[in-house]
Order: C-alpha cells, then sequence, then structure tokens
C-alpha cells in the first residue's frame, strides 16, 4: 500500500516522513524504536516509539505524538520616539474553539521559515503583515513555545519602525486566507494589556517584556 509522506509524495511533495528522529543520537538514555506519520495533510503529526532511561538506571518503553509544523520567526517593531509598538490583530481558530471570545488575538508579527532563514523569514513577514519594510533585525532569544507536543523552535527579532519604513499596505496574503490589521499601541498600554487579559499570545508578551526588561524601552 503507497501511503502519501511514505511511500508517494503528499500534497506538498513530502516522502519518508516517517524516518524524521530516528537517527538521533544524542542522548544516550533514549532509543527511537518506531515513528508513525499520522497525518500529513499540510504540516506532520507523527506518534514516536521510544525506550527512555530513569534517573534510577531503569528502562521503560513511551510513546509520544508530535506535531511538526516547521520552525518559525517572530518580530516586535517599535519607535522609541513615540513609545509605541507596532502589533497584528487576525482571527486564530485554535484560540477561539478553546474559550476566546472572538479568536481575534493581538499578535507579533510571525510566520514560518518556509526554507528561508530566519531573519530573512521575519523581514519577509513583517512587510506581509504590517507593510513595513525594516531593516537589519536584532536577534533576541529562540524558544521551544510548546516541547511537550510542538517541536517548532521560534526565532525572536525586534526592529524599529517609523514613516520611513511603511511602504505597503501590509494586510498579510490574501490568497492563503490572511485578514490581518495592524493596531499601533503605547508601549505601556500593552503592558496594560498582558495584565489584563487583553493581549494573551504567547510570543508577543516575551517580546514585551524583553523590550521593558532588556530592550528598547528598558530603564535608563
Amino acid at each position: 500500500m503507497n501511503a502519501p509522506g511514505i511511500d508517494i509524495p503528499d500534497r506538498r511533495g513530502r516522502t519518508g516522513l516517517e524516518r524524521h528522529g530516528r537517527d538521533l543520537t544524542g542522548n544516550p538514555r533514549v532509543r527511537i524504536t518506531d515513528v508513525e506519520v499520522l497525518s500529513c495533510d499540510w504540516y506532520v503529526l507523527r506518534k514516536t516509539t521510544f525506550d527512555y532511561q530513569h534517573s534510577d538506571g531503569h528502562w521503560s518503553r513511551e510513546q509520544r505524538e508530535n506535531y511538526d509544523r516547521g520552525d518559525g520567526a517572530t518580530i516586535l517593531l517599535y519607535d522609541t520616539s513615540r513609545r509605541t509598538v507596532l502589533l497584528t490583530r487576525q482571527f486564530r481558530l485554535p484560540a477561539y474553539v478553546n474559550g476566546h471570545p472572538d479568536g481575534m488575538l493581538l499578535e507579533t508579527a510571525a510566520g514560518l521559515l518556509d526554507g528561508d532563514s530566519p531573519e530573512e523569514a521575519i523581514r519577509r513577514e513583517a512587510a506581509e503583515e504590517t507593510g513595513h519594510t525594516v531593516g537589519r533585525a536584532e536577534h533576541v532569544f529562540d524558544s521551544y513555545m510548546s516541547p511537550g507536543s510542538v517541536t517548532e523552535r521560534l526565532h525572536f527579532f525586534a526592529a524599529p519602525y517609523g514613516q520611513a519604513t511603511a511602504t505597503t499596505d501590509g494586510g498579510g496574503i490574501a490568497a492563503e486566507g490572511e485578514d490581518i490589521t495592524t493596531v499601533e499601541l503605547p508601549f505601556d498600554q500593552a503592558l496594560t494589556m498582558i495584565r489584563d487579559g487583553a493581549i494573551l499570545d504567547a510570543k508577543t508578551i516575551m517580546l514585551l517584556q524583553w523590550a521593558a526588561l532588556d530592550g528598547p524601552f528598558r530603564p535608563a
């Protein structure tokens, strides 16, 4: 039987998806024994079976599902002269079905790398989503956002914006179903919105707090 993503290309042209992770040798307490592809409609959901040696020396057989959507990048756009930040607002179905009132989240611009370097990807995403063409972006840190189930590593950046960087209307890629608006906020208001729950997106909270502690709005 030919299975998409394994024996024959899936709709993104991929094969051999069941081999991912089988050759890892970095942790001698982990022995991967099987990788099963559960879904590869667009991203990839795998079930991995592995033997794990516990701290007391005994081994157990474990299974974990892990969702592979590729790595991504995000960026905080800031204006120190006016003490503002530029965020986006868009509909997020997972948040909507898990209790968010309308699914419309305030976020820093972000997207998947799609084969580009992290800085190339985030400059592309900033232009597509906000309409601002930023210069060199400052790499801030990296983070695994949900390491218990999602493989994605997110690269965090920051860059100034202003009238000179506004080159297009932004709004995202309509052909991909994106309908994004930009929201400019005073930085202090954005911090308050974290406290009162108006900003709930993790990457955005992390970048705003970085900006307050170590970034462009840190105390003198």
